[in-house]
Formats: structure tokens, C-alpha cells, sequence
């Protein structure tokens, strides 16, 4: 992108960009406090209603039928939503799609609170079934933001952020709910946390890393990502971006996410479905873990519901503190996603196993004290691998394929788990076990496709 002879506006343009890629200057530092922000009220006000929703649906009348098929609503939106808006992201920037986002999710939630029928709560579920992808967006703003090697440091970060939001979240709304109408005070709550969290975003110090965000527009915009199938360069699209604004302006946002999909859709099927597919597997192995966690424990060991909320805050809290430990674990890894992808896994399929077999209390709780950290490090470590061997100049993209991913296992995973407990309550996590044995095999056969050579070459560059 540099020129032969740099001008004094370009080397100011490189003394910012300098200032806003590193995670030590002090204005990407504030941005980033500002992120982990947005992710902590986001997963806090989502947190809120999510619990009480099978109670809300009940209390209208609902079936159980009809329960089920409102409440996969939300994951075959996800599925078909989350690439589509990861790719507008990288389009329009992530500050449009962020607060787009936001205000839609809102949106959906206060009509979730003014919901009286089961038509209404239906019609709540599309809009945040298509636009509740905020931490996705945020993600890739994050990637777009650090250096490589501090990538997945800063991800496990705002996870931890996110992941404290979720901890306290159902504890406020569990108290709300024993109000009069606390379902849907519970609910103009959460409206009124989306917007305090749009202002937020409004309110971000964007200039201050307003020169990495522009560079990584220009490229997202051109989908650089994917330079040997587009025959577009970043060097013409800073040369020549007071020309091309007027053309890309005037071009429709939608004909350049369709490109960047059909690119996207090549690079996946082509280098990274076993990313992909292991992403999968995992997520469908610890849900299958979570499906009948309550009923359980009930049924093996006499342990009443509320206990085992406890027991559920008490390993969230572990997963979200997780997140603090993954900048030893980097450096004592030297910076492998692959590989602690790669050990964590196999401790989680090890928990799930112990776990399905255990015949005392004390069992569960030391398996569901190690699952919530070897998850969490995993959900970071993949997700790091999905833009190291994609490019980070697609995170917006990357990740929503990779959301998703996630959405089809919430779609499996309950069918999964219904079949599986006709046999046994040890079930569902005892399958979970085969799918995480399986998803190391994969791990293990494709290390050479982008093991810790190839991370190393790509973080050398």
C-alpha cells in the first residue's frame, strides 16, 4: 500500500494507522473498553428474558408443539441470517451494521414485552432472529483492530465481558419475574438496555481508530480476502479511492455481498470445511451436555432444580473467567490455535465421558468446573483459527458463517437429544462424547492443512 515516495499526509496516515493497530496505544485501548462494554449489556439484557421465555409462550396458550416449532424459530433465522449479515458488515462497516443491529434487536424485545398472543411473541422472534448478531459484528471488530498474535487474547476478553453479562443477567430477571407482569417489565428492561447500548456505539470514539477501520473497509469492500479470485488490489483501492468513492457509493451494497458470498462459499468448501466441521461438532456436543442438564440431575441424583441453577452460575462464572487465562495459554503454546483447539477438545470429550458416567454429585461438579473452562478456551481458539486461515480482512463474513454453523447445531442438537433420552438421561452427553471423539479425529488428520506451520507463517506475515 506504500508508495514510492510517501507524502507528509500518507505518513501521518501511517503514523495513525500505526497508533490504532496496536493493543497497547491508548485509542484502540479505549475502543476496546467500549467493545467489552457493549458485549457485557448485550448478553445481560439477552440473559434477562431468555429463561423465561418457555414460561411466557406457556402462559399464552401454546402447546407444547407449538412452543417447539416458535422457539426453533430463532436458530433457522440465525442459520440463514448470520453469513448475510457478517458479509453486509465487511460492505457497510461495522459501525452502520452494529447499530443497525442493536436497534433492530430492540425492536424485537419490545414487542416481545407487548406480546399477548402467540402470534405476537412469533412475530417478536424475526427480528432478533435476523438482526441479533451485534456480538458477531463486535468480534470481527475486534479482529479488524489488534494484531494477529493478540487477536485471540483480546476475543477471550470480551468473551469474559460478554460471559459476566450472562451471569448476572438471569438472576435480575428471575427477581423481576415474581413481579406483577414481570415478563413483560422484564422485557421493556431489555428494550431499554439495547438502546442504552446503541448510544454507546453512537457515542464510540471512532476517529480514534478511524484509520484502521478505513483501511480495513477499503479492503473489506473490495474483498482483498479473496485477492487471487477477485483480480481486485488494496494498492489501486488507495491510489484511486477519491475516484472509486463515487462508484462505490453508486454501486448497490447487496451486489457486493452477494460477491464476497460466492468468494466466501469457495474458501469454505475448498480450505476450511474442517474447520467448520469440527466448529460443529463441538457446538452440537455441548449442547447435547446442556439439553437435559436439569432434568438430569434430577432424575440420577434427586437434585432439585434450584440447586442446579447454582450450579450452572457457578461453571458460567469459570467460562466467563476463562477468557483471563487465555494470554498464558497463548504464550505457552506459542500462539497454536490449532493446538489448544486441539488439547481442549479432547479434555472436553474426556469431561463429557466422565461426566455421563459419574455416580456421585461431587463428579458432576469437578466435570462441570474443568467443561466451562475447556469450552470456553475452544469457542475462542476456533473461532481465531476461522480468521487466521480465512484472512482477517472478511471477519465480518467469517464469523457470521461460523454463527451460522452454530445456528444448524442448536437446530440438531435438541432432536438429537430428544431421541437419545428415550434410552437413558446419560444420553445426550454420552453422544456428546462421540461427536467431540469425532471432531478430534478430523483435527488430527487435517493438521498438516493448517496446523501450527502454517499459523506461524500466516503470523510471520
Amino acid at each position: 500500500m506504500a508508495s514510492a515516495t510517501p507524502g507528509p499526509r500518507q505518513e501521518r496516515g501511517t503514523e495513525a494507522e500505526a497508533r490504532a493497530a496496536g493493543p497497547g496505544a491508548f485509542g484502540t485501548r479505549r475502543f476496546l473498553l467500549c467493545l467489552y462494554l457493549v458485549g457485557f449489556l448485550d448478553l445481560f439484557g439477552v440473559s434477562m428474558v431468555v429463561p423465561l421465555l418457555s414460561l411466557h409462550v406457556k402462559s399464552l396458550g401454546a402447546s407444547p408443539t407449538v412452543a417447539g416449532i416458535v422457539g426453533s424459530t430463532y436458530g433457522i433465522l440465525q442459520l440463514f441470517s448470520s453469513t448475510l449479515v457478517g458479509c453486509w458488515s465487511d460492505v457497510v462497516g461495522k459501525r452502520s451494521s452494529l447499530l443497525t443491529c442493536i436497534l433492530f434487536s430492540a425492536l424485537g424485545y419490545l414487542i416481545l414485552g407487548a406480546s399477548t398472543s402467540v402470534f405476537l411473541f412469533a412475530l417478536a422472534r424475526v427480528p432478533v432472529g435476523i438482526f441479533k448478531h451485534t456480538l458477531s459484528i463486535s468480534r470481527a471488530l475486534l479482529s479488524d483492530l489488534v494484531a494477529e498474535k493478540e487477536r485471540p487474547l483480546v476475543i477471550g476478553r470480551f468473551n469474559t465481558a460478554s460471559g459476566m453479562g450472562f451471569i448476572l443477567g438471569p438472576m435480575v430477571g428471575g427477581y423481576l419475574t415474581e413481579l406483577d407482569g414481570g415478563f413483560h417489565v422484564t422485557a421493556v428492561i431489555c428494550f431499554s438496555v439495547f438502546l442504552l447500548n446503541a448510544g454507546l456505539v453512537w457515542l464510540f470514539p471512532w476517529s480514534e481508530v478511524k484509520s484502521s477501520t478505513t483501511k480495513n473497509g477499503l479492503q473489506l469492500g473490495k474483498n482483498n480476502t479473496f485477492a487471487g479470485k477477485t483480480g481486485y488490489k488494496v494498492q489501486n483501492a488507495t491510489t484511486t479511492h477519491g475516484a472509486t468513492a463515487s462508484e462505490k457509493t453508486a454501486r448497490l451494497p447487496w451486489t457486493e455481498v452477494m460477491s464476497a458470498l460466492r468468494d466466501t462459499k469457495s474458501l469454505i468448501f475448498s480450505e476450511m470445511w474442517d474447520i467448520f466441521l469440527v466448529r460443529l461438532l463441538m457446538a452440537v456436543a455441548v449442547m447435547l451436555y446442556y439439553s437435559n442438564f436439569v432434568l438430569a440431575l434430577e432424575e440420577r441424583f434427586g437434585v432439585r432444580p434450584k440447586t442446579t441453577g447454582y450450579l450452572i452460575s457457578y461453571s458460567s462464572t469459570l467460562g466467563a473467567l476463562a477468557g483471563l487465562a487465555l494470554g498464558p495459554i497463548m504464550r505457552l503454546y506459542k500462539y497454536n490455535s490449532h493446538r489448544i483447539l486441539l488439547h481442549s477438545s479432547l479434555l472436553t470429550f474426556t469431561l463429557l465421558l466422565l461426566y455421563s458416567t459419574a455416580h456421585t454429585m461431587r463428579v458432576v461438579v469437578f466435570s462441570s468446573t474443568l467443561l466451562s473452562f475447556s469450552t470456553a478456551v475452544g469457542r475462542t481458539c476456533v473461532t481465531d483459527l476461522q480468521l487466521t486461515v480465512g484472512g482477517a480482512q472478511a471477519s465480518g463474513t467469517l464469523i457470521g458463517v461460523g454463527q451460522s454453523v452454530t445456528a444448524v447445531g442448536r437446530i440438531i442438537a435438541p432432536l438429537l437429544s430428544g431421541v437419545v433420552q428415550e434410552v437413558s438421561p446419560c444420553g445426550p452427553p454420552s453422544l456428546g462424547a462421540a461427536l467431540a471423539l469425532v471432531a478430534i479425529f478430523i483435527m488430527l488428520l487435517k493438521k498438516p492443512g493448517y496446523g501450527g506451520d502454517r499459523s506461524d507463517k500466516l503470523k510471520s506475515e
